[in-house]
């Protein structure tokens, strides 16, 4: 016998219970959220963030500790290490290694976030002149396309993902989710006021996908592009304003609920 889904109405009050339950600082101790978190600039905070991000599938200790030793490689100030750097600064990074994403990636993505700073206003800038208006998607495939401006080696290319090209880009929508969302509970920090909630796209893993299915608001298999915009479209009933807080419901279940 088919399980029967909750309504909408009983949807939304489990739901939000959960996002209460999760959208805490208690959480940053083992998520890497916690590395942009250690600064106070904006600049500092976009860039730990995006790196940070770039870097964020498989152990989440492993990751932490990644995106930790990327910050003492730039000094602790990863802002005046991307605007300033001299090539000589960029052979500390050579040794750099998070499974497939080494010291060569490292070095380029240096230097294309010193490029976006310097002639296109940074990254805000940039998410913001391509945005839509109910959804960063394109502005995604955007962003990518500028930041993969500069020459640079092929491989280099599979740490950014591309919506248009089908992909989730489950990191980078995480990235927007930490820049845009309200900063009021201490977790995500509403830098970006430019770019507004509702524009934002869930980070679809496996953990978010399987509860998403379970809950029935998910119905493709694939956690591909195609999903994320089912989801989008699902959670936006449940909150057109901020779809994306149910991110912290989806991934609480899913990871310290095994629901």
């Amino acid at each position: 016998m088919k399980k029967k889904q909750p309504d909408i109405d009983e949807l939304r009050e489990f739901l939000d219970l959960k996002v209460e339950q999760y959208n805490r600082p208690e959480f940053l101790a083992s998520d890497p959220i916690q590395i942009p978190h250690r600064f106070h600039e904006k600049e500092d905070i976009e860039i730990s963030g995006f790196l940070t991000a770039t870097i964020a599938w498989g152990n989440r200790k492993s990751i932490i500790n990644n995106a930790s030793l990327l910050m003492d490689l730039m000094d602790q100030s990863p802002y005046q290490f991307v605007s300033q750097h001299q090539e000589s600064d960029l052979k500390a990074l050579d040794n750099f290694v998070h499974r497939t994403f080494n010291g060569t990636d490292l070095r380029y993505f240096i230097q294309a976030l010193q490029h976006l700073y310097s002639h296109h206003g940074g990254m805000e800038a940039v998410f913001t002149r391509h945005a839509g208006q109910s959804s960063l998607q394109q502005a995604i495939s955007d962003f990518r396309a500028l930041f993969f401006a500069l020459d640079h080696e092929q491989r280099t290319e599979k740490h950014v993902s591309d919506p248009s090209r089908g992909s989730a880009a489950k990191r980078i929508n995480m990235f927007l989710r930490w820049m845009v969302r309200d900063a009021g509970t201490g977790v995500d920090f509403g830098l970006w006021k430019t770019l507004k909630p509702s524009q934002l796209s869930c980070p679809l893993d496996v953990h978010s996908g399987k509860v998403a299915r379970k809950l029935g608001l998910l119905t493709r298999n694939q956690n591909d592009a195609r999903a994320v915009r089912e989801l989008d479209a699902n959670l936006r009933i449940l909150d057109p304003k901020d779809p994306v807080k149910y991110d912290f419901a989806l991934f609480g279940l899913g990871v310290f609920e095994k629901f």
